[in-house]
């Protein structure tokens, strides 16, 4: 498996041992999360549910920044400590990324859980006198790092001129930045320099290297962290191992509404909670596999519908299978095989999700094809079930089940509205159809008998 390597602008292969290790940069919890964060974590998402299909272990850590800034003025605001705002928005990501149906990680630490090891990280850079004390904290020093700008493909100078150094006279160079900050502001911890907190960009490198080791396989995140946290975290951690930090930088792109990025400091986002109450966990994650994921996409509410359209479309398929007994049929193991490969193909060159769905949608077309011209065996439906629950799975596609008690009063009632159509009662049977809709079942006519399939409830569905 091919993937497009930030540090190095090239396409790298990834270990092809059995276990492979990710670290993936997480959010910051003072607030919602939003369809933006969701395409990140969708996207690592398909690439670990791929790799295990394929038989590896995967590893994947996923942190919280639980001390930040913006978490205590949130705090502040609201005139409640601050572990309570983090155990708020911590709580609301589960409930948001369960619903998403994400695969949890292996582990999910927490910055202010980490707190003697970022200490004893920037003791060892002290120490090596690559970071130092200044009146307002403890600082790197980027001149100590020659291979600064790396991975941002950006210049000293050009940096030095930039908007976005912070102004600090205490520091030695404007583009030194902080591994620990000097605060009286709860919370706050006891360091050997003085009362405060880390850094931002301190607390990955240090989670990451504690849980993974040094050189693990991929580090990820959107592409808005390449420049300054990922860059400050490699030279930080390379700094402090003397040996290379991330086989692979992978980055995911940006989420734009109307052209613009999507950010809280802009007020132009969309929760998840609200995408998912109008839309579905489903359709989100076709939305957000939709394009290659290193590029950016823009949220409208015309392209969820596009995908709505072919969520249906998935279902009808899914329950043509379910109800398969054709005789006659036609030989479709290689073309299921060719579509296998093709999606496995997309994958494994550089996680290409949008060619994956095409072959996906295939699949579907062919299965409703084989239907509709009443050649959809028994045979041919255990085939591509197989397949199609295999693809579902690696997507993260997930067609709500029905219990036997929902499945044997819907045959009850299909029974009765037959039998009511076959005595010319047509009132009687549409208010017996009418009673089906209300329980979104739908009903498909095929020669000489009716099937039905349960569409997935959605606010928005039109």
């Amino acid at each position: 498996m091919n993937i497009q390597d930030t540090l190095s602008s090239t396409e790298q292969k990834v270990d092809n041992s059995e276990k492979i290790k990710i670290y993936l940069c997480g959010v910051t919890v003072y607030d919602e999360s939003h369809i933006g964060h969701a395409r990140t974590i969708i996207v690592f998402d398909v690439l670990r549910k791929y790799l295990e299909n394929k038989k590896k272990e995967v590893e994947l850590i996923q942190n919280f920044t639980d001390v930040d800034d913006k978490i205590i003025n949130r705090a502040n605001d609201e005139g409640i400590p601050a572990h309570e705002i983090s155990k708020r928005y911590i709580e609301n990501y589960f409930r948001d990324f369960d619903e998403l149906n994400i695969k949890r990680a292996t582990n999910y630490p927490k910055a202010t859980e980490h707190i003697e090891d970022i200490i004893e990280f920037i003791k060892k850079l002290i120490e090596k006198g690559i970071a130092y004390a200044s009146e307002n904290g403890v600082y790197f020093s980027v001149s100590k790092f020659p291979e600064y700008g790396k991975l941002s493909k950006k210049k000293i100078d050009e940096l030095k001129s930039g908007s976005r150094i912070q102004v600090d006279e205490t520091k030695k160079d404007p583009l030194d930045f902080a591994v620990w900050k000097f605060s009286d502001v709860e919370p706050t911890w006891e360091s050997p320099w003085g009362k405060g907190r880390p850094g931002w960009h301190i607390e990955c490198s240090v989670m990451s290297m504690k849980y993974l080791g040094g050189n693990f396989d991929i580090h990820g995140g959107g592409r808005d962290l390449i420049f300054p946290h990922h860059e400050n975290e490699i030279a930080q951690s390379e700094a402090h191992s003397d040996g290379k930090f991330a086989k692979i930088w992978m980055h995911v792109g940006m989420v734009t509404i109307a052209g613009e990025k999507m950010s809280k400091s802009l007020g132009n986002t969309k929760s998840i909670k609200y995408v998912l109450e109008n839309w579905g966990p489903n359709i989100i994650r076709l939305f957000c596999l939709s394009g290659h994921y290193s590029k950016v996409i823009d949220y409208s509410e015309e392209m969820l519908k596009e995908n709505l359209t072919k969520w249906r479309q998935v279902e009808t398929c899914y329950y043509e299978l379910i109800h398969a007994n054709n005789v006659e049929q036609e030989n479709i193991s290689e073309k299921i095989r060719n579509i296998s490969t093709e999606f496995d193909k997309s994958l494994e060159d550089d996680l290409n999700t949008h060619l994956a769905l095409s072959s996906f949608f295939e699949l579907v077309k062919e299965t409703n094809r084989l239907a509709a011209s009443e050649k959809l065996g028994k045979e041919n439906s255990i085939i591509i079930m197989k397949e199609f629950e295999r693809i579902s799975k690696i997507l993260g596609l997930n067609i709500p089940k029905i219990n036997q008690e929902e499945k044997e009063e819907i045959d009850s009632l299909i029974s009765n509205r037959e039998k009511l159509r076959g005595e010319k009662q047509f009132e009687d049977a549409d208010k017996i159809r009418d009673q089906l809709n209300e329980m979104n079942i739908e009903l498909m006519d095929h020669k000489g008998k009716t099937i039905w399939m349960k569409k997935e409830k959605i606010q928005k569905d039109c």
